[in-house]
């Protein structure tokens, strides 16, 4: 699915946008016929509520107030992207910014549709792209976030850890990257325990998919966890909570969104893409609690519950990523429900040592409404996750710091100060504007927007 805007000079109709602080501002300058139209419909300017004039003649959207704007992200291109099936303009665009930016992204955003199962066809909304954006940097962004959302939301049976392969192969492809997956037991032959490990019950054999890009700039390591589907193992989840694992490889789907936004738009980097992808099943050979194995750093792990095993594949990635010091490692994961429990399903929270990433990353948040919050290598916890009879411990008890006891776990096989961990929702759970249910890239803009900074 290609979200474009309209070509320029294409026969279009207005859109006035409306403050809800001082509508008369915007609509003393229609005719008063359309003025009487627009108070008879009860419209002054409310967030999100659009409104088609009569004759012809337009519509009308609301932007509410800057604050209102700030609690709705992407309610404004939302509203315009359910106009009647016509070609609009915006006649009084806001000014030049992050506010244009997130109005014309929220627009493509919001003609979204995942239709490989079920078709959806209807006619939608098109809009020439707002003065002051940059419309070819908009609908890179808008493809990957397509990338993304299409991959999560595709059922583990045609999403597998093969599936996952041939969907990096496919961008690959696309812009002219190299490839290399090891897989099943030449991963256990060339040092990849872990990932061998907790893929080998599944009928899919596991793999580390490998993805390069670049040959000037800066080093940058992008590692992404590709649980395909996870039923906790022998530690079995509860139906309920296995429900939505076919989401569980979110972390893998917002990395490999992220590298086409950085491909597309030409960064200059050295990029490099890793990717362990598994299944974690039940079978005769599944991997059991108690049992220790030894990393691809040496480090030797307990195996104290089966279910945390998303750092344990991510383990064996970062430090074969670590080996070639990078200048920025970046790691993303749908890791812990113990993150959702912290900041909710909206922020994206991270973890670095790095203040110069974190700080950057902080302000390119605010500046393309993509919320993060930055939360602490608590090092009074390293404690927690060191079991005694091993080096470390995939699952401390207790129930406390989940979120932190998981990135001090990761921090172990990267090295340090070069290092960035998420720990991601990837989804998002009911109908909001520009966001479906579904599948849904967190922190990837704010990263996109923050690496020239962080990489110059």
């Amino acid at each position: 699915m290609a979200l474009k805007f309209a070509d320029t000079g294409a026969e279009s109709l207005p859109i006035y946008l409306v403050g809800s602080d001082d509508p008369a501002a915007t609509l003393g300058g229609l005719s008063q016929d359309l003025v009487d139209w627009i108070e008879f419909n009860g419209f002054n300017g409310q967030l999100g509520r659009g409104l088609v004039l009569p004759g012809k003649k337009g519509a009308v959207v609301g932007i509410g107030t800057a604050a209102a704007r700030l609690r709705k992200r992407f309610a404004v291109g939302d509203a315009i992207a359910n106009l009647p099936a016509a070609t609009f303009e915006i006649a009084n665009p806001l000014p030049a910014g992050p506010d244009a930016d997130e109005l014309a992204l929220g627009f493509l955003l919001s003609g979204y549709r995942f239709d490989r199962y079920r078709a959806q066809t209807a006619p939608q909304a098109q809009l020439v792209a707002p003065d002051g954006v940059d419309a070819a940097a908009l609908e890179r962004i808008a493809a990957a976030e397509v990338l993304i959302r299409d991959l999560i939301n595709t059922p583990a049976e045609d999403m597998g850890p093969d599936a996952l392969e041939q969907a990096v192969r496919d961008l690959a492809s696309d812009f002219g990257a190299g490839m290399q997956v090891i897989e099943g037991e030449d991963l256990r032959a060339q040092n990849f325990p872990l990932i061998h490990t907790v893929g080998r019950a599944a009928a899919k054999a596991p793999r580390l998919i490998e993805m390069t890009w670049g040959t000037d700039g800066p080093a940058l390591t992008l590692v992404g966890k590709g649980v395909c589907f996870d039923t906790g193992g022998l530690n079995l989840k509860p139906g309920a909570s296995m429900g939505l694992m076919k989401k569980d490889m979110g972390g893998a789907a917002n990395v490999l969104g992220l590298a086409r936004m950085i491909m597309s738009g030409e960064m200059n980097c050295r990029l490099r893409v890793l990717i362990p992808a598994v299944e974690n099943n039940v079978s005769g050979n599944s991997f059991r609690p108690g049992d220790i194995y030894k990393a691809r750093n040496g480090l030797t792990v307990e195996i104290n519950n089966t279910d945390a095993e998303g750092r344990l594949v991510l383990a064996d990635a970062l430090a074969y990523g670590a080996e070639a010091n990078p200048d920025l490692m970046i790691c993303m994961a749908t890791l812990t429900g113990a993150a959702r429990v912290a900041v909710g399903p909206d922020i994206a929270p991270f973890y670095t040592d790095d203040e110069v990433f974190a700080q950057a990353l902080s302000a390119a948040a605010a500046r393309v409404a993509d919320p993060v919050w930055r939360l602490p290598f608590h090092e009074a916890y390293e404690p927690m996750i060191e079991p005694g009879i091993a080096d470390l411990d995939n699952a401390p008890s207790g129930g406390m710091a989940g979120s932190i006891t998981a990135a001090l776990f990761l921090r172990r096989f990267a090295d340090a100060s070069r290092f960035a961990h998420f720990d991601i929702f990837a989804w998002q759970r009911a109908n909001a504007p520009a966001r479906p249910k579904g599948g849904l890239g967190q922190g990837i803009r704010a990263i996109y927007n923050a690496l020239p900074e962080v990489l110059s």
